[in-house]
């Protein structure tokens, strides 16, 4: 038989894996991938782990429920190389990028809002608050019927880089490498708290809520709709700032329509760039977390935070399926990782904080970004007032409990671009981290223990918890 073509990917997976954890790649043998062929769709890699995009012999689902084909049964070591059925550096970017929601056959899932998407827009400001959560509601039914990606909190990407690095290192003999951990000063993982203001009641209750924010102990963001929703006084952006909050820009006008038409977006983005110069906001979030990260780059902005890590809850379906930033070209991106609190009071009707509580302990399995939006508008009401008043008190322990870096998305945008430009250099018997606020990183391993790749900090002598 003849030999089965080969894509040499080792520069492109380096530069991925070097992205994701900065480690010296030059530790590590080269990758190669079968050339792929067929159509782009579903398969696993391992048993726990699904993916999209193309893979040996063209063996993918267009349906995640469909019975998908293990791509990891196809891995194979020559010497120190190993060679895949898949392309994973392509594999990550489709999903980060939700390329996988043009194989969605509901109206959810694509770019676009549907047909009943765009009437419901059309007379939502006439219709009373009961009406609207009603038929957001029937809308969203199906939520618990969507198999991926993986609720609520799904890994997918980050997965990706550890089970290919792990096979890197087992075919080099590799048993541990260094990389720059995560967060700074060794935290276990991030905090950002986000208040998107959606009315003029909304203004109105965020003194009091930063109240509320500070009595805690924290610091959020809050995201205003610059044009025709309500006015935004100078003594509104001055309090915000001079308390130690931050102020982004939410949308233009929150009518839903951002994302309709390439050339009406592109007139909306002049007009939102010059708010967001006007404001001196550095970072975005569009309206209903509707995206489409294709056209970012039109937008001025050093951060954005419109991605859900999964979007069974939001009008447009999709997700992410990383809990880190990730770069968009030039912008970063601060996906939101927990259910909004309009979706939990409104959607799923709960007043607990236990899906909140089951998200942040699979996120920080992973030391990933624990980032949240609660709106003004909607704690304004006793009832879920309280329920955000009691998790504030569970971050407030968390944060101590577990070491977690709790922040504003700012901080965390010039965190992570300064350790994008940060390396692992050797200095006699030692690695050492060379870049700017190198002070502030901390030196980790990631460690091969058995079939699972295990964190180690520099000062520390045993593993952080949780499985890779």
């Amino acid at each position: 038989m003849p030999e089965t073509a080969k894509t040499n990917t080792h520069d492109v997976m380096a530069g991925t894996l070097a992205d994701y954890f900065r480690l010296p790649t030059d530790l590590l043998g080269p990758l190669e991938c079968d050339e792929p062929t067929g159509n782009l769709g579903f398969f696993r890699f391992g048993p726990n782990m699904v993916s999209y995009g193309r893979c040996k012999s063209g063996q993918t689902a267009m349906s995640r429920s469909a019975k998908l084909y293990d791509s990891s049964k196809d891995i194979r070591i020559n010497g120190d190389s190993v060679q895949l059925s898949l392309d994973p550096a392509q594999a990550i970017e489709n999903l980060r990028n939700e390329r996988y929601t043009a194989a969605f056959s509901n109206n959810g899932g694509g770019k676009h809002k549907s047909l009943v998407g765009n009437v419901y827009y059309a007379v939502r400001r006439y219709l009373p608050d009961w009406v609207r959560r009603r038929l957001q509601r029937m809308y969203l039914r199906d939520w618990e019927n969507i198999s991926f990606p993986n609720w609520p909190v799904d890994s997918t990407v980050d997965m990706l880089h550890q089970q290919v690095l792990l096979r890197l290192m087992r075919a080099k003999g590799v048993r541990r490498i260094p990389f720059v951990w995560f967060w700074p000063d060794g935290a276990r993982n991030c905090l950002v708290m986000t208040h998107d203001v959606e009315t003029s009641a909304g203004r109105d209750f965020s003194s009091s809520l930063m109240d509320l924010d500070e009595a805690y102990g924290f610091k959020a963001s809050f995201q205003v709709v610059p044009e025709s929703r309500y006015e935004i006084p100078n003594d509104y952006v001055n309090e915000i700032r001079q308390r130690g909050f931050e102020l982004n820009i939410h949308d233009f006008n929150h009518d839903g329509h951002l994302f309709d038409d390439h050339q009406e977006f592109l007139r909306r983005a002049a007009k939102i760039n010059q708010y967001a110069r006007n404001y001196g906001a550095l970072g975005f979030r569009s309206a209903v977390m509707y995206r489409n990260q294709e056209w970012l780059d039109a937008l001025e902005f050093s951060y954005d935070m419109s991605v859900p890590n999964v979007a069974r809850l939001d009008p447009q379906r999709g997700g992410c399926c990383t809990v880190m930033p990730y770069f968009i070209r030039q912008t970063l991106e601060l996906p939101l990782t927990t259910t909004q609190d309009y979706s939990m009071f409104h959607i799923l009707r709960r007043y607990s904080i236990d899906l909140w509580k089951h998200q942040l302990s699979l996120l920080a399995q992973n030391h990933g970004l624990m980032s949240f939006i609660v709106h003004p508008d909607y704690v304004i009401e006793s009832r879920a007032r309280r329920t955000y008043e009691a998790l504030l008190d569970y971050l407030r322990d968390l944060v101590v409990r577990e070491y977690v870096w709790t922040t504003l998305p700012g901080e965390v945008d010039r965190w992570w671009r300064a350790r994008a430009k940060m390396k692992v250099v050797p200095k006699g018997n030692e690695w050492v981290i060379e870049g700017p606020e190198k002070e502030r990183a901390r030196l980790a391993f990631a460690v091969q223990e058995g079939e699972q790749l295990v964190y180690e900090l520099e000062e520390h002598a045993v593993p952080l918890e949780g499985k890779r």
